[in-house]
């Protein structure tokens, strides 16, 4: 069965950011099965903020009690009233508190779950295409942003929502007539909230574009400074971080003002709110519509509503930020579900291979913005066989295998894998079935057998040995501290170049692919190593057809086929034999190359 899906290049440029409709339904999926939990929380925060006003309205009575020359007991009373309570609404407000915040850090660890399979799942060239900056930043900064916001701003909204609701309720029902300070400042509050909501999102997601920018210029640095040393560009690269990071500050900047003037609104409506409770309390106790003491509650109401009202207004701030965050946390998601479902042209699982034979025809790629890298390419690697590819750098042939390993989507041609095209596959029976292994591998933080397991989970302890024993590797395990058990990547137990590369073939046996393209894949093991790992690349390849990117033309001369690139096309191919008798371009490489040994 063929797939005759139609493949379009991916998008290019940054990573998108969600709408908020759709932001609000993964967030609300994260939280689906959640909700007995959010009941509790609100139940618990609604008994918190109604013995909260137990308080203020026990001291207006104690006013009036003064005035009238009441009873001291009764003053004992309300205060021992007024510690129970106040302690009781601690109490709860705290337990309210602990609860929201565990609920909400559990959606945001869903949604941060969520988004990394997904980033997982996008292909190499669409988050080239963004920069690697653009992932990383949403998967630190931002996280980080949403995070400190549901740390920050969840107990002041789960606290002052309700008891603002609350206190509402309070004075309505000391005096109607008080509720006159809510007409009156809840103006003030939805003009300062509108404004801030109209200027503050544009400014949070330019800050944080900038600083994915930033970080993009930041982590190229690092990665290159051996090779800006080498040339002299460490001036350049600081050039365009300072850049960048002045960007950063402008936007900071900005941002700054719009909060200056957010925190100027919530003032005026304080002080507004202040002068209205005086005035109406003033006239309903000099109509004796009211006593002293209620009068001086419906104060101490308000008074009480200055924190919950400030902390309310002014995580906006920190919820603005997060909200620009969540977008774009949300858009990453979005993004890698729309590489899974097809929605980019890669019509998932609907071919099925018949074969092992990998046959590409017309072949044409070129990166954004750049003139093509690959021309018209066709290669056929047979079941079992073993094709070099060889050629001046620059040539395409990293191109050719990224392409043919499925990293790439080609701009034309098809690439098919036992009859069915390749780029219709699921991307996990893609990587089973053909598997890249280059200069650039990477050991994860763990142990040795933990990371081999990251090719087959399910590898048994002696087949993890078995695999090290095959690419040359045991002698070297076998004399580490713990042995498979050592701790090796970040912080553990440093490898040399040349055994990184062994575990890399090792993962590739316990992987099990039909085929394998090597990418260079020894260059780094120096002469000393160069025979050893060449040995253990060969060990790994016994029995898989594969496409070796040949850095020694050595291990090009031992293949079945070799294949000459030159700007983007193929120029010669044929056996090593074959192209020496023709006194080709090959055959002058190899005389050149060969020669250079003899010197050395």
């Amino acid at each position: 069965m063929t797939s005759t899906a139609t493949h379009v290049p991916a998008p290019a440029g940054p990573l998108p950011i969600a709408d908020a409709r759709t932001t609000t339904a993964h967030f609300f999926a994260a939280l689906s099965d959640s909700r007995a939990r959010l009941i509790g929380v609100v139940a618990l925060l609604v008994a918190a903020a109604a013995l909260g006003l137990v308080m203020p309205w026990a001291l207006g009575r104690i006013v009036d009690i003064a005035i009238d020359g009441g009873d001291a007991a009764d003053v004992w009373r309300l205060a021992v009233m007024m510690v129970v309570a106040t302690v009781a609404a601690a109490g709860l407000t705290g337990a309210g508190v602990a609860a929201s915040a565990q609920l909400f850090e559990t959606v945001l660890a869903r949604l941060r779950e969520r988004m990394l399979a997904s980033a997982l799942r996008l292909p190499l060239s669409r988050v080239e295409s963004a920069g690697s900056g653009d992932l990383v930043s949403r998967a630190t900064d931002d996280v980080e942003v949403v995070s400190t916001a549901i740390s920050q701003g969840v107990p002041a909204i789960s606290t002052s929502v309700f008891t603002i609701a609350a206190t509402v309720v309070g004075l309505a029902a000391l005096d109607w007539r008080f509720l006159a300070v809510v007409v009156v400042v809840l103006p003030v509050h939805v003009l300062t909230v509108r404004r801030y909501i109209r200027e503050a999102p544009p400014v949070y997601t330019g800050e944080r574009a900038a600083m994915a920018k930033r970080a993009h210029e930041v982590l190229g640095a690092i990665r290159g400074q051996d090779s800006a040393r080498a040339f002299g560009l460490t001036g350049r690269l600081l050039a365009g971080i300072e850049r960048y990071s002045w960007d950063v500050v402008r936007w900071t900047l900005r941002a700054r003002r719009v909060q200056n003037r957010f925190f100027a609104g919530i003032n005026t409506a304080e002080f507004v709110g202040m002068a209205t409770i005086l005035g109406v309390g003033y006239l309903l106790v000099g109509n004796d519509a009211l006593t002293v003491g209620a009068a001086t509650a419906a104060m101490l109401f308000f008074l009480r509503l200055f924190g919950p009202i400030g902390e309310l207004l002014m995580v906006t701030d920190d919820l603005q930020s997060a909200a620009a965050s969540l977008v774009r946390i949300v858009g990453v998601t979005v993004e890698g579900e729309r590489f899974a479902t097809g929605e980019h042209g890669t019509d998932a699982a609907t071919a099925t291979p018949q074969g092992r034979e990998l046959d590409a025809r017309d072949i044409t790629f070129s990166y954004p913005g750049k003139p093509p890298v690959l021309d018209g390419v066709s290669l056929t690697i047979g079941d079992g066989e073993h094709v070099a590819l060889v050629g001046a750098s620059g040539a395409g042939k990293t191109t050719l295998a990224a392409v043919l390993a499925g990293i790439h989507p080609p701009a034309g041609g098809t690439v098919r894998f036992g009859g069915a095209d390749f780029t219709a596959l699921d991307e996990s029976e893609r990587a089973h079935r053909v598997a890249l292994v280059t200069q650039e591998v990477h050991v994860f933080a763990g142990t040795l057998a933990d990371d081999l397991r990251m090719a087959a989970p399910d590898a048994t302890g002696e087949q993890v040995r078995d695999a090290l024993r095959r690419v040359h590797a045991w002698e070297w395990v076998e004399l580490l501290p713990d042995g498979i058990e050592t701790i090796v990547g970040d912080g553990g137990h440093d490898l040399s170049p040349m055994q990184v590369q062994q575990v890399a073939l090792a993962r590739l046996v316990l992987l099990d692919p039909a085929l394998v393209i090597l990418d260079e894949a020894t260059a780094d093991a120096g002469s000393a190593g160069a025979a050893m790992l060449e040995a253990s690349a060969e060990a790994a390849l016994e029995g898989r057809s594969a496409l070796i990117v040949a850095h020694r033309l050595s291990q090009a001369a031992t293949a079945d086929r070799i294949v000459l690139m030159d700007r983007g096309s193929i120029v010669e191919e044929g056996s090593h034999d074959e192209l020496l008798r023709s006194g080709g371009r090959y055959a002058t490489l190899w005389t050149a190359w060969s020669r250079g040994r003899v010197e050395r």
